[in-house]
């Protein structure tokens, strides 16, 4: 993405938080930053309170109707009917791409994200009864290097993609952990 594009677009590097000396104050706003990505529409339409996924920067339904089945679509028509592994140009400039990964799916329900507040989030993130069991560990993992979040930062033609980069998201994300991982109020 050229530097015109970025404009607006970036994360604060993890080193402009040193200013903060209280731990627990650094973490918070480390995770406020990273809650740029994680509040944004390319994370919420997967993380949607209900079971149907929203699509747009407005998080509109998406569009044609569903209703996720056990995760992957309603029953016959998995949402790899029309998610395929990558991104697919569809030459209709209302809808210019329908978007893919090898791994497309929703996150599970017990980590719906849309109508909660950041410190909500938070707390679901490191619940490891609502996080599928994951590790602080594995939850800097899934962020900073799963290919389907990555997806966030190249998400296609007609859409605008998630603030700075995988690797500035993942830096602040060990960094809020390494600070205590501590949650917004």
């Amino acid at each position: 993405m050229g530097d015109a594009a970025r404009q607006g677009n970036d994360l604060r590097d993890v080193a402009s938080f040193n200013s903060i000396t209280d731990k627990k104050e650094r973490s918070v706003a480390l995770f406020s930053e990273a809650g740029k990505v994680i509040t944004g529409p390319r994370c919420m339409n997967c993380h949607p309170a209900t079971r149907r996924p929203t699509q747009g920067d407005d998080l509109h339904p998406h569009n044609p109707p569903m209703f996720a089945h056990e995760g992957m679509g309603p029953a016959g028509l998995p949402c790899t009917t029309c998610h395929g592994a990558a991104n697919v140009a569809t030459g209709d400039p209302n809808v210019r791409s329908i978007p893919g990964d090898p791994h497309w799916a929703l996150a599970p329900e017990s980590m719906a994200w849309q109508g909660k507040t950041l410190g909500q989030i938070c707390q679901q993130i490191k619940d490891r009864d609502r996080n599928g069991g994951r590790s602080l560990e594995a939850i800097r993992e899934h962020m900073a290097e799963d290919h389907l979040v990555g997806w966030a930062w190249r998400p296609g033609p007609g859409r605008k993609p998630a603030p700075g980069t995988q690797e500035e998201f993942g830096r602040l994300v060990n960094a809020w952990i390494k600070t205590g991982a501590h949650c917004p109020a």
